[in-house]
């Protein structure tokens, strides 16, 4: 029976990581965690009966303490719980699904105790790639990758070791606002950016995929997962979402992956590889589908994608950056606090100004994420991205 812990087990990748677990029935949930959903926790304690949950909020986990006390689950709180289960010896694949930089401790812990990483936290690789990357070299560990475009260029490399990448394509819906103008964008709701054509995602994710930081993203995570450049990975904009990524090798042939959108699939190959297990759902019917279209990204309108390859290219301390004023910007933006199009106005400011750090350690990158919170609460109106933008 295969053992794992799921952080972020409250999220939509944590929620549809135990339906496969329910579904398969042969995975013990050795531990969980989550940030303040205590309510959906106890339910998830009950059902799985994992050793150790983790709580972010220590007031909440206090809380959840008293409402499982009749279990035998131990309660955890912040960053010290999510390093206990990191560490835990119950398991051997650890689901990462939590959101933002908090994962890349609990993750390289993880990794330090040899456990494979089953990862949906993009922002781990992007920020400290180079840091990860040679530990888990150094450990013989697994990084299993669960975003469906990653999967997709994973599963399209199977049994094509020593072979060269001549590309890899990254596909993308292009999210609710493909084809507008920034002009068009100007008057956008929190409503409107809520509303994604093909993926149903968390809040902060549905976000980065209309603005295609999300994309940017993942381009830098594609560099350190399969070993290639920025200017290596190309983002291809295939509206229906049906081919979820593909690699050109240097013969010219091209393998694709293509399903429904069902984040399901990627995360039930990560915690089974190499086994495909049997999975039900809706399956692809060509006849109805009729055709695939494709489109160049628009990297003038959508400027996230454009200062992702910028900061991705440059390398350093200034992914951190990107992902850290992103991260502020849309919490901002969620809050109805800032418009919509000064989410990539702020992640321009703060480039802008920061100096890059060329090798970053971890202490490093998490000063550089401290660092740009502050230069965005200070007033990044100073800076001048934001002075070009209120003159026009």
């Amino acid at each position: 029976m295969k053992r794992i812990a799921v952080l972020g087990s409250t999220g939509s990748i944590g929620t549809q990581t135990l339906e496969v677990v329910r579904t398969n029935g042969d995975i013990k949930v050795a531990a969980i965690a989550a940030g303040s959903n205590i309510g959906l926790l106890e339910k998830q304690i009950r059902e799985f009966s994992p050793e150790i949950c983790g709580v972010w909020d220590e007031k909440k986990a206090k809380e959840l303490s008293l409402l499982v006390r009749d279990t035998n689950t131990k309660i955890v709180s912040g960053m010290e719980g999510l390093l206990e289960i990191a560490v835990m010896e119950e398991y051997e694949i650890l689901v990462t699904a939590v959101v933002g930089m908090i994962g890349i401790r609990p993750t390289m812990a993880a990794i330090e105790a040899g456990k494979d990483i089953a990862l949906a936290n993009k922002e781990t690789l992007v920020t400290a790639g180079h840091l990860i990357l040679p530990l888990v070299k150094e450990k013989n560990v697994r990084i299993l990758p669960v975003d469906s475009e990653h999967s997709a260029i994973f599963q399209c490399l199977n049994g094509e070791t020593g072979n060269k990448i001549e590309k890899i394509l990254l596909t993308a819906s292009g999210g609710p606002f493909r084809g507008w103008t920034r002009e068009q964008m100007r008057n956008v709701t929190l409503e409107d950016a809520l509303k994604h054509p093909n993926w149903s995602m968390g809040k902060k994710i549905t976000i980065d995929s209309s603005t295609m930081v999300n994309k940017g993203l993942e381009v830098m995570e594609a560099k350190w997962l399969f070993h290639v450049s920025m200017d290596d990975v190309k983002v291809v904009v295939q509206p229906k979402s049906v081919i979820h990524s593909m690699v050109q090798f240097t013969d010219g042939a091209v393998m694709a992956q293509l399903g429904t959108p069902d984040m399901k699939l990627p995360i039930q190959y990560a915690l089974y590889y190499p086994e495909r297990r049997p999975m039900g759902g809706e399956r692809l019917d060509f006849w109805k589908l009729k055709e695939i279209t494709f489109e160049e990204p628009d990297f003038q309108n959508f400027r996230g994608l454009s200062l992702a390859y910028e900061a991705g290219r440059a390398g350093g301390s200034l992914p951190v950056v990107f992902n850290a004023a992103n991260e502020m910007a849309v919490a901002r933006f969620l809050n109805r606090e800032i418009s919509y199009l000064e989410i990539t106005d702020i992640i321009e400011a703060a480039l802008g100004h920061h100096k890059k750090k060329e090798h970053p350690s971890l202490d490093e990158v998490l000063s550089a994420e401290q660092e740009t919170y502050e230069f965005i609460k200070s007033g990044w109106g100073n800076s001048p991205a934001a002075k070009k933008k209120a003159g026009g």
